[in-house]
């Protein structure tokens, strides 16, 4: 036997819970209604809900500031599926819900109210850092070494080729590895 409920996300009173009994409810803001809501934005008989082959059809009674099922204003009679959010003009948010009651189930605890509440918000987790206390191996890095021995392999070689040229004219040499120079 499924049960249905409507859990207020967003209104006077979030979180609170309007369980759904019998072929005919009307929502409003009058105390008289099967899911009463006192709020301005509410009128007094709102919106109707018929039990019909299982489900809950909802149907706006040319409330002031509209009913809305997922977002879209109703022109005419909707069937709820669990999961649906119902909106009463602007504030009130409601989430349509099914609850399956097994008979042969155990329950702990009755259920009194349930709260929505948000998804967590996506974050960002930095990559495990290194530490020896925990004996994890450091992560791979990617380095590329090429550069790093190009730099050396230069600056190696202008160090031979100053030492040479320091060497040569330290002993006087020029004639003997340079023959072209004039004045030799």
């Amino acid at each position: 036997m499924a049960q249905f409920q409507f859990v207020m996300r967003s209104g006077p009173t979030p979180g609170v819970t309007f369980p759904l009994e019998g072929d005919q409810l009307t929502i409003g803001r009058d105390a008289s209604n099967g899911v009463a809501i006192n709020d301005a934005e509410v009128s007094r008989k709102h919106s109707r809900l018929s039990f019909q082959g299982g489900k809950y059809v909802v149907e706006d009674l040319g409330s002031t500031n509209g009913t809305f099922v997922n977002g879209q204003r109703l022109a005419g009679p909707v069937v709820l599926k669990p999961g649906d959010v119902v909106s009463l003009g602007e504030q009130i948010v409601l989430m349509y819900d099914a609850i399956n009651n097994d008979p042969g189930a155990t329950m702990a605890a009755p259920r009194r109210s349930a709260r929505v509440e948000a998804p967590p918000a996506p974050s960002y987790a930095p990559p495990p850092s290194y530490s020896p206390a925990s004996g994890g191996v450091a992560p791979a890095r990617k380095s590329n070494t090429t550069p790093i021995l190009i730099a050396g392999g230069v600056f190696l070689f202008l160090c031979i080729c100053a030492g040479f040229f320091w060497w040569v004219d330290a002993t006087y040499r020029w004639c003997v590895f340079l023959p072209f120079i004039s004045g030799c």
